[in-house]
């Protein structure tokens, strides 16, 4: 049986992953890609970052973006979340601080699930100065909508 999830445990879902598929516009064709995300649950958005290429200018020519996130554990048994948001660009020291809470979080999760204690953001993720200082985003909330089947 398939059932909706609440609001309440779409979040869940979101704050105990940090790979999920990023969905946007470019050159009117549609783009899905995985990244590695940080959902602030106090602030209630989603962290990312990137280099300055294909996603982050087609994410600043059409800032409406979507985020899927799963855990599947069989084909009866699966939780899936999808947010629909609003990509903004964070800059200067708001930068800084969301990109020390999105390593800092990313680590936490880390550490939970996988019993690895990461001291450093290159550890999991490849992108960071790789193509000059990185573009700190958040995916504002606009509506998140969750499935779960479970036999």
């Amino acid at each position: 049986m398939i059932k909706r999830l609440e609001k309440y445990e779409c979040r869940a879902l979101l704050s105990h992953n940090y790979i999920g598929y990023l969905s946007y516009i470019f050159n009117n064709r549609p783009y899905t890609i995985p990244i590695t995300y940080y959902y602030d649950k106090i602030r209630d958005y989603i962290i990312g970052y990137s280099g300055n290429g294909q996603k982050i200018k087609a994410m600043r020519n059409n800032n409406s973006v979507s985020l899927q996130v799963a855990e599947i554990n069989s084909v009866n048994h699966w939780k899936s979340v999808l947010v629909h948001g609003i990509y903004r660009e964070f800059q200067g020291n708001a930068a800084q601080i969301n990109l020390h809470r999105f390593s800092e979080g990313v680590k936490e999760i880390v550490k939970n699930i996988e019993n690895k204690n990461l001291h450093y953001i290159s550890e999991f993720s490849s992108k960071i100065y790789k193509e000059g200082l990185p573009i700190v985003f958040q995916i504002e909330i606009e509506d998140l909508t969750g499935k779960e089947r479970n036999f």
